[in-house]
């Protein structure tokens, strides 16, 4: 497992890291798997676990399966989601949220803390100074920074272009950037990356699999052609099939492995539910990133559809009845 300096924190972090959204909800045998699943990761080097209050019981599964584990790692939380309804300028629910993560993750404090997707309606009201992105969230930070319960803070979320703004102030130590850097979509790099780069931050990338439309190939759908689906996305989804024929790589494997490609990304997340699927995922990582001339020409397939097409859903579409906006 290779390793990179997560930024300015100067924390070595595996390249590959657990995301802990894909192991919430289980009960019974399930919640078993999901404790092997993640035991398994850090067996294999993985050292990165990132989780919220909002992704389900991930929290509390995380922190039953990591104790007593021997091997050393990094852990990651947010705020908000708790209670409900949550309020991001009140102070009682922002130490509500950060203290319950401490007593279901079963720690005495946290690695990294962020900020939770300040580009949703519902979490507008993080900050009272829009221009400086300043206010009891940014204050409660420091004290927690202070206090010795964090020691650095992170910034999450899933629109690039108020994300590279926050940035950069130079208040926050990491982001985590997600559904927004991967094979086909790639709005992350027109202005989150280049400002976190800027600003010496870690760069963490969520989702690498665009939430199900690189899990696995779509060829019948594709082909079928749904009325929501644009023609240039669909000739752009056939030329990346075409393409990972004629490499002879699997789709899932070339979608890690272009992420990794980058030197500027420190981690990438996935969203393993399994041993097995953590397994595939690492020997993925393993095997390095990916020759020069495949990059280039995923590029060239990647330039055909340079923004998301307004019909086009947030996640996967293919598999369900999506027909559109408005549309059921």
């Amino acid at each position: 497992m290779e390793y990179r300096i997560l930024g300015r924190t100067g924390m070595s972090v595996s390249l590959l890291s657990m995301g802990g959204l894909f192991v919430s909800k289980i009960a019974g045998e399930d919640r078993q798997r999901a404790y092997k699943a993640v035991r398994r990761a850090l067996e294999l080097g993985v050292n990165y676990v990132d989780t919220a209050p909002s992704y389900l019981d991930s929290e509390e599964v995380l922190g039953e399966a990591l104790e007593g584990v021997p091997q050393p790692y990094i852990i990651s939380t947010k705020l908000g989601g708790k209670p409900q309804p949550f309020d991001p300028r009140n102070l009682d629910h922002l130490k509500f949220s950060f203290e319950d993560s401490l007593r279901l993750l079963k720690r005495d404090y946290v690695d990294i803390l962020m900020v939770h997707e300040p580009d949703r309606p519902q979490y507008h009201d993080w900050w009272t100074d829009w221009e400086n992105f300043t206010g009891p969230v940014t204050e409660y930070l420091a004290e927690l920074k202070a206090e010795g319960l964090i020691r650095f803070t992170g910034l999450g979320g899933t629109t690039p272009y108020i994300m590279a703004r926050i940035c950069a102030t130079g208040q926050y130590d990491v982001v985590l950037t997600a559904f927004n850097y991967s094979l086909l979509w790639r709005e992350a790099a027109l202005a989150v990356l280049p400002e976190a780069k800027k600003q010496n931050m870690g760069i963490i990338i969520g989702s690498p699999l665009q939430q199900g439309w690189l899990s696995r190939r779509f060829d019948d759908e594709v082909r079928a052609w749904p009325a929501w689906l644009s023609p240039q996305r669909r000739e752009q989804f056939l030329a990346l099939y075409a393409l990972v024929d004629e490499i002879g790589m699997q789709l899932t494997d070339v979608a890690i492995r272009w992420i990794i490609s980058n030197p500027d990304i420190t981690t990438t997340l996935m969203g393993a539910r399994s041993v097995e699927e953590v397994e595939m995922n690492v020997a993925a990582v393993n095997a390095g990133p990916l020759p020069a001339g495949v990059i280039a020409k995923l590029d060239e397939i990647a330039a055909t559809v340079p923004y998301r097409p307004h019909t086009e859903p947030f996640g996967c579409g293919f598999g369900g009845h999506y027909r559109g906006p408005g549309l059921t």
